[in-house]
């Protein structure tokens, strides 16, 4: 299967979300409600002036999923050059197996791609910034940190992540 056709398998935003009748259904509308970027952000995602494809290895009942999933959607809410298309672990191991931690294919995975679906880059979990707060091994700044994380507060730095690839 090419990655057109696996592009092509993949689900919405919307229909994500309503893959779940209940909770993280609720709880991932929360977390794209709540999402604002500055306006530095909002302008680098208007000014995408190419195709960008999104292809996400997620699952609606996986935390880090509900965080950083909206982020994409809120992506192509100021930008329609932005596509995304969702797919499951399950069955796409292959695809998704490149960019794996530890040996592990980690959700959610993002990979980016041009419109001719040439790779740019991945975003692999969760943002860098969250990355370098865990590896610092300073347990009170962690134990904050995955609080915050865990509300949506790092938005922007899965954004930024993302821009970071794109550009």
């Amino acid at each position: 299967m090419s990655l057109f056709e696996i592009f092509n398998d993949g689900i919405s935003f919307e229909e994500f979300v309503n893959n779940d009748g209940d909770t993280y259904k609720e709880k991932t509308i929360e977390i794209y409600k709540s999402i604002e970027f500055s306006e530095e952000l909002i302008n680098r995602i208007k000014n995408i002036n190419k195709k960008i494809n999104i292809l996400a290895c997620a699952e609606i009942w996986c935390p880090d999923c509900m965080i950083n999933v909206p982020v994409l959607r809120k992506m192509k809410d100021y930008n329609e050059n932005i596509d995304i298309a969702i797919v499951p672990k399950e069955g796409y191991e292959e695809v998704f197996k490149k960019h794996s931690v530890a040996g592990g294919i980690r959700i959610p995975t993002f990979v980016i791609y041009d419109e001719e679906f040439n790779e740019l880059g991945s975003f692999v979990e969760y943002p860098k910034e969250i990355k370098n707060i865990v590896n610092s091994g300073n347990q009170p700044k962690i134990i904050v940190a995955k609080r915050k994380y865990r509300k949506g507060e790092y938005a922007e730095e899965t954004l930024k992540d993302i821009l970071n690839i794109i550009y």
